[in-house]
């Protein structure tokens, strides 16, 4: 298969998995989204969709959550790890949201990599999945498959999402870092991962690591 047959092959791949694609992280506007995906670093997104309904049931908005303090804060969110850091990001950006920019999330890398515990895969999922602004972020699931598909040379996540977007559509790329941590969680996990069941690894996959995988299950 040459390049271009492979990325086709992944996109139609991908499609017929996942015609609709579900949100994983539950939020009603821009601004919780915003705190959900802060909330999800070094979690997992079922531990921050029940933790985030209780954070959201005191403050949904940055005016409310400025009235807790870091502390209040920090004792509803313990269970997503992190708490210090996330609760002191929280109630910083949201004071920063309402001083600079009326209390509404911004819609620019620049605007949003400037708020506190925003970097720059918290911007992209709030630019795509809040705005629809195109985006791709890769996270841990998206880096992986991208190295398996030989789409990517793995060395780094910045270097993934180069590639990402200079392989695949730009109208595509809300749908596919989408479609693809979906695929990556259900067929192509880092942990007991079924070669027989990765139809795009097994069909597309780079020959060091299916060569790895096969020698392990010897």
């Amino acid at each position: 298969m040459t390049k271009q047959e492979k990325v086709n092959f992944v996109i139609n791949t991908l499609y017929k998995l996942y015609p609709e694609i579900p949100i994983p992280l539950d939020h009603k506007d821009p601004y919780t989204l915003l705190i959900a995906v802060l909330m999800s670093a070094q979690s997992t997104d079922v531990r921050v969709n029940q933790i985030t309904p209780l954070l959201f049931e005191r403050a949904d908005n940055p005016y409310d959550m400025v009235k807790l303090s870091v502390e209040e804060i920090r004792e509803i969110i313990k269970p997503v790890g992190l708490s210090p850091m996330k609760s002191k990001g929280i109630h910083g950006l949201s004071q920063i949201l309402i001083e600079k920019h009326n209390g509404k999330v911004p819609k620019t890398y620049e605007e949003l990599e400037e708020l506190p515990a925003v970097g720059h895969k918290t911007a992209a999922v709030v630019l795509s999945q809040a705005f629809g602004i195109p985006a791709f972020p890769v996270d841990t699931h998206i880096h992986r498959l991208m190295y398996r598909w030989n789409l990517t040379n793995g060395k780094n996540v910045v270097q993934t999402e180069k590639d990402a977007k200079r392989l695949f559509p730009e109208e595509l790329w809300n749908d596919l870092h989408l479609q693809i941590i979906w695929y990556g969680r259900q067929y192509s996990p880092a942990r007991g991962w079924d070669l027989e069941k990765d139809i795009i690894t097994k069909t597309i996959g780079r020959k060091s690591v299916l060569d790895d995988y096969y020698k392990k299950k010897k």
